[in-house]
Parts: C-alpha cells; structure tokens; sequence
C-alpha cells in the first residue's frame, strides 16, 4: 500500500488594531475556539491548525510563505473576524501557492437583539471584513474555494471537509510521476497529450521505459516471494477453475504475482504513483498484466491502458483525494464499452480487458483465466466482480491542443438486468447524466475519452474545484445538462481559454 502524508490545514483570521487590544483579544480567543470545536467534531479528515491574528501586511505575507515551505500544510482557511484592509493581504495572496478556502462565517449565530450595541457591532462583522477580503481577490484574479455559513452546522462542516479533499489533490498533483511501459497504442489519437505541457501545468512527470527493463525487474523476483504472493491470491478470492487444470491455473496465477511483485518494486524504487502498460508491446512479459494491476491500483496506483498517461494520473489523483473517506466505495481506471438501448434500462456498459480495481466490487471477488486475443501471449489471470451501485462521477482530461479540458459526468450505477456468466471480466453499468441520450451527445461534442477515471467518493463539484485550481477548462454534464446550452458553453469556452 501507498504511504500516505499526514496533512494539516492551517485556519488563519483576519483583523486590526482599530479597536485596541481587547477586540484582538477577544478575536483570537473565538478563532482559538473555533477550531477546538472543529477539530473535535469529527467532521473532518485533517487536523486544523489554528494559527495567531493576522493583521499587518509584514504577517500576513511571513504566514502565507511559511505555509508555502510546510510540507505538511495542504491549504489555509481564512476567515475575517471584523474588517480587515485588504490591502494588507496582496503580497502575501501574490505569493501564496496553495489552496485557500474563504470560510465566510461569524462567530455568534444570533444577532444578540437585547444587548447588541456599536462594541459588538464593531468586532463582530464578518458581513463587512469577508466582503473586503473577497474583493481583493477578484481583483488580484486570484482561484479560492468560498464556503457561506454558520461554522457548526453539520452541512458547512461538510463542505469545508469535501474542500480538503479537492486540496489534496492540488498538493499532491505537483508529486504525480507516471511510469509508462513502452509507449501510446499506435495511431490512437485520445490516449496522447504533451507531457511538457502537463508538467508544466500540473506538476505531472511522465517518463518511458523499455518494457523490457521491467522484464527484468519481474523475472528477478524470488519464487518465496511469488508463492507468498499466490497464497494471498488463493486466500483473499474466490477460485474459479471451471474446468481448467488446477496445477495449470495456480501457474497461471504465479505470473501475475510475479509481475505484481516485480512492478511495485520498480515503482517504489523510482517513485512512481502510476503506471502505464500498452498491450502491443510486452516483450518477453508472458501474460498482459491483469490481476497484478487490479491490485496496485488497489494499493493506490493509478493505471491507465494503451499508453494512457492522463487517465493514470487522474486515477492516482482521485485515490489521493479520497484517502480521507469515511467507509469509502471505490476509485477505478474504465472503459466505455458497449450500449443497452432498451427503453427505460439505457446505460453504458464500463470495463476495461482487465484492469479494473476492486476497491470499486460489489459482493464477491473472483480469479479467472481466459484467453486473450489481445498480447498473444498466456490466458492471463484476472480479478472478475461487479462493481457497487449508486452515483458516481466519470471524468475524462483531454488535451486540445492549445489547453486541457476536464470533462465531469455525473452518472448513477446499476445492476444490470441479468448476469453475464460468458463475460471474463469486472464490470460496472451507469447511465450517464440526465440521460444517456444527452450524456453521451454531450460527451462526444466535449471531446471526450473512452477511458475514464471513475470514483463514487468524489464529486462534480470538488473536480470542478480542481480543474480551477490548476487553471484548465472545465465542463460538467449533469441532470441540468441540456445540449443547445451544452454547445454554448463549448463555444464560449473556446474563447475564455485561447
């Protein structure tokens, strides 16, 4: 399993001096107060550090570079306790890298009608001091996430919590290295992209290597280790001979362990948090790699197949985001395949040859062998389940030429209507928002993949925030999506983006 970091989010409040010490005082003390409760609510994957008042330009800046050097700092939470110059804030804002929510909150929930008077009115006004700091921002052009509400109700403490995930995966992007295994499947158009560009966008290092290099990581792998490996294999899944020679299956099995085995330990050597395969270029690897990729990417991995090094990354990126979920349903790299058209039970069926993760499963977890037209190599071994139902979101990044778009789909996932004993593979059925007519017209004119990286953990909302963040389009289809409205987006979009 991927080691994870433990993140902070620094909660910084603004203020002045106009009202002397005893409104600073009070001021910290709330803020102090604030996060206590916070942070004992419950609510939230990260610890909240509370940090001292900020109030001249000098502290400001010193505080938002401090937090630009601390590893540990995901993002800042700022909110203003009374007015606060914003003035005081462009340096820093200017410097700061890092998300930034502004929590536009007060302390008290009540206006206090019998006692209020100027005292109060003057250090309690967030209505004023969030106003002025907002204002700043959209003139310094700034991206920030603004979150509106009373700071102990149960809803807001969601969305700050759903925001953090969103931050992670800005932090983490700049750490992204992709492996890639040989290169694109040739003449595919989709699947490519300018890596420059990429890195140079989101931080994402994206390097090649001869398969056959990882050949040789694999076969140096022990047979001690590949048997202990198969022996996890024979007691975490279900083994389904079906009428294949037991000896020959578990032979079978051994290789993807051994390709499992020898793969993390190349990736953990170089420090890479995906990987790339392309099935026209295996070398001296005897089967495509299958179950061995179902399980790195259930370590955390991300993967994508035919020499797609935008889908695994975005893969690692969502896993990433939802390392803090609270019994969580799955992440998975997949594959737009094949229609049901039927009236009132339309969806698209999602799979990939083999690699699809099972943290996404449903019910049992199967190894099976089947021959693979694909590689003409071995009948590779593979994990075969199908995948929970319930809402989702697919996303799709593309590169355009002159920017990247992020392409999110709200989808709801279903059972489909019988089982598909004949069909060797994970699976996963959804129809896409508002519908499959819509949704799928609406992909295609948006440029869309077949490849996706598919989460039931994340939302619409948190990838938009994301794709903001790193400063790229993008477009949502959704239960509002509409194709006249559609189709204006995408040309109004062609222009902010130039």
């Amino acid at each position: 399993m991927m080691k994870q970091k433990e993140y902070k989010f620094w909660f910084c409040t603004g203020s002045q001096d106009l009202y002397g010490q005893e409104t600073l005082k009070h001021v910290a003390e709330h803020s102090q107060a604030m996060v206590e409760v916070l942070n004992a609510s419950g609510a939230f994957p990260y610890e909240i550090v509370w940090k001292p008042t900020l109030i001249t330009n000098e502290l400001i800046r010193r505080t938002f570079n401090e937090a630009n050097m601390d590893e540990t700092c995901a993002g800042v939470i700022t909110w203003m306790h009374t007015f606060s110059p914003s003035k005081s804030w462009i340096l820093g804002l200017q410097e700061f890298r890092k998300p930034l929510l502004h929590f536009h909150t007060q302390f008290n929930r009540e206006i206090p009608y019998d006692s209020i008077d100027m005292d109060f009115m003057n250090e309690n006004q967030s209505a004023h001091g969030d106003r002025e700091y907002g204002h700043i921002f959209s003139r310094l052009r700034k991206t920030r996430k603004i979150i509106v509400g009373y700071w102990e109700d149960k809803e807001v403490q969601e969305k700050i919590a759903s925001w953090m995930a969103t931050a992670i995966g800005v932090i983490e992007s700049s750490h992204v290295r992709i492996m890639r295994i040989a290169d694109n499947m040739r003449n595919v158009a989709v699947t490519e992209g300018d890596k420059v560009e990429a890195q140079i966008k989101f931080g994402w290092e994206v390097d090649a290597y001869p398969v056959n290099e990882i050949v040789e990581r694999v076969n140096s792998v022990s047979q001690a280790d590949v048997d202990a490996m198969v022996e996890e294999y024979y007691s975490k899944y279900e083994i389904l001979l079906e009428g294949r020679d037991e000896k020959e299956f578990r032979e079978h099995v051994a290789v993807q362990a051994q390709i499992e085995v020898g793969f993390e330990s190349f990736l953990e050597e170089k420090n890479y948090h995906g990987i790339v395969t392309h099935f026209g270029d295996l070398g001296g690897l005897k089967q495509l790699p299958g179950l061995a990729i179902q399980r790195l990417m259930e370590k955390g991995y991300g993967f994508g197949g035919e020499g797609d090094w935008k889908t695994a990354a975005m893969v690692r990126l969502m896993k990433i985001m939802t390392q803090g979920v609270k019994n969580p349903k799955g992440t998975s790299f997949m594959e737009d395949y094949t229609y049901n058209l039927v009236k009132g039970k339309e969806g698209i069926l999602q799979s990939h040859m083999l690699e699809v993760c099972p943290s996404v499963a449903n019910g049992p977890i199967s190894i099976k062998e089947q021959p693979l037209s694909m590689g003409d190599r071995e009948d590779p071994a593979r994990l075969v389940f199908t995948s929970k139902e319930g809402p989702a979101v697919a996303t799709s990044l593309i590169d355009l030429g002159n920017r990247f778009r992020l392409i999110i789909n709200d989808v709801d996932c279903k059972q489909v209507d019988k089982p598909m004993p004949k069909l060797p593979v994970a699976t996963a059925f959804w129809t896409p928002q508002p519908n499959l007519i819509v949704g799928a017209e609406a992909w295609i004119l948006a440029g869309g993949a077949h490849h996706t990286a598919f989460s039931y953990d994340l939302t619409s909302e948190q990838m938009g925030d994301w794709a903001e963040a790193m400063g790229i389009e993008a477009v949502y289809i959704d239960k509002d999506t509409t194709i006249r409205q559609f189709k204006n987006e995408l040309m109004w979009n062609e222009i902010a983006f130039k």
